[in-house]
């Protein structure tokens, strides 16, 4: 498929959609909007979408496999794991590529059946490998170069959800045809 330019620009057909059994996601800057708050104590905190956790959830009820691949480790990010029953949380993992390929050989999936989102240079090779490639619209240059699709809805703020929705409708109309 080819990779897009301009933000807001691409349209994924429905088949490539259809294709995803792994929703991969970066943490800081498409689950959150990238603010980290550390308070004095070093007590770390960062906001989470609602919008998004429960079209992670909705995933995993259609049978979709989520997963989150974050560069750095976080109590933070664990703990809103476990709330929403993510089942491969990965941290403390540049290189995101190698990161995803691991996970989806593990699962037996192929790129083309992947989904990977990030927003970062480190985001780029896995967001390029993955069947459907994302990237949010504040990402940065190599991110927005290597994606297929940018939601509208911005990171920390339903990005995650529109993807999840868009995964969830194509695999609902491909059980519809007969």
């Amino acid at each position: 498929m080819k990779r897009l330019h301009e933000a807001n620009t691409s349209k994924v057909p429905a088949a490539a959609w259809a294709e995803i059994k792994l929703l991969a996601l970066d943490v800081d800057g498409v689950l959150t909007d990238g603010s980290l708050f550390i308070s004095s104590n070093g007590t770390e905190t960062k906001q989470f979408s609602v919008l998004d956790g429960m079209g992670m959830v909705r995933l995993r009820h259609a049978g979709v496999i989520v997963a989150w691949i974050s560069g750095r480790p976080s109590g933070a990010t664990t703990l809103r794991a476990e709330e929403l029953k993510i089942p491969h949380v990965i941290q403390g993992r540049s290189d995101k590529l190698e990161a995803l390929q691991e996970l989806a050989t593990s699962l037996g999936f192929t790129s083309r059946q992947c989904c990977y989102m990030g927003d970062d240079d480190i985001d780029a090779p896995a967001i390029a490998w993955a069947g459907v490639g994302v990237t949010v619209q504040q990402a940065m240059p190599a991110a927005l170069q290597a994606a297929i699709y940018v939601p509208q809805r911005s990171a920390g703020r339903g990005a995650v959800r529109e993807v999840c929705d868009h995964i969830l409708a194509a695999h609902t109309a491909r059980k519809a045809k007969p």
